[in-house]
């Protein structure tokens, strides 16, 4: 008897609803609009990249073309790109493609890293640092 007089005096609300479509909404706008910058950051950098290599620095935005451009600066045919459709194999590749890249601009193993582990810094800094391209003839422009 007591508690069902405490249970009806003390009414508690069990849920409260604290997203609304307005917080989703604002939420999904910030991430996209991070997603976008990031973006930006990582098509200029390849740009810079690119022409740093005496590439094409438009094929930064064009998609398979830029793996098809990175492959190519690193050193290596054409077919690695069929290469990184396989999987697992495209993990490993990817990391000897970064490691070669690396090494095109006369980074090492700690710079690899970096552009596998952080990417928005590493692109950026390859881009606009004082690396120059190490190759002597490029693989195909």
């Amino acid at each position: 008897m007591i508690l069902q007089t405490l249970a009806t005096t003390y009414n508690y609300v069990t849920t409260t609803e604290y997203t609304t479509p307005e917080v989703d909404t604002g939420v999904s706008m910030i991430v996209v609009g991070i997603a976008v910058v990031f973006a930006v950051i990582m098509i200029a950098a390849l740009w810079k990249i690119f022409a740093k290599a005496g590439r094409p620095g438009w094929a930064a935005i064009v998609p398979i073309y830029n793996t098809l451009q990175i492959i190519w600066t690193s050193g290596k045919p054409w077919w690695w790109l069929l290469l990184l459709c396989i999987p697992v194999v495209n993990i490993v590749l990817a990391v000897v493609l970064y490691y070669n890249l690396a090494k095109a601009f006369g980074k090492g193993v700690g710079y690899t890293i970096l552009l596998l582990l952080l990417p928005i810094i590493g692109f950026p800094m390859l881009a606009w640092g004082s690396a120059t391209y190490k190759l002597k003839k490029p693989a195909r422009v």
